[in-house]
């Protein structure tokens, strides 16, 4: 598929809920109890109980991928993690993912992902590489 600077590939919100969090950990193997229990959070200084960085990067990713034609080659795919996603033992929390056409030439295209919760962005320099 032929893609232009500036085109908006996909667009998505995905709700995460503690359950979300626990069901991520058993999942990854990672058990920090900052990603379920408010007691320890809050014991190290955080705001709240946090998704897992790499689960905000894998939604995040996943929104692009879904878009993409399943013969598409991604090459490469990096973040810088700015700020926290915070899930509320109620609420829980929304990460929304934009993905934009940043740049395009004849060995691949990048997609730029502006991923953010409420009016928080919580990666930048978040870049997808796919294969011409």
């Amino acid at each position: 598929m032929a893609y232009s600077v500036g085109d908006v590939i996909a667009e998505r919100s995905v709700h995460l809920t503690r359950e979300s969090l626990v069901r991520y950990a058993g999942a990854s193997g990672d058990f920090n109890p900052i990603h379920y229990r408010d007691d320890v959070a809050a014991a190290v200084g955080l705001p709240g109980v946090l998704a897992h960085g790499m689960l905000t990067m894998g939604i995040a990713s996943s929104v692009v991928v879904a878009a993409l034609d399943p013969q598409a080659r991604i090459v490469d795919y990096g973040v810088r993690f700015t700020k926290p996603v915070v899930v509320d033992p109620e609420n829980g929390a929304d990460v929304h993912v934009v993905a934009t056409v940043g740049a395009v030439d004849d060995a691949s295209t990048r997609i730029d992902l502006k991923v953010t919760t409420g009016d928080t962005t919580v990666l930048v320099k978040a870049q997808l590489r796919i294969a011409a």
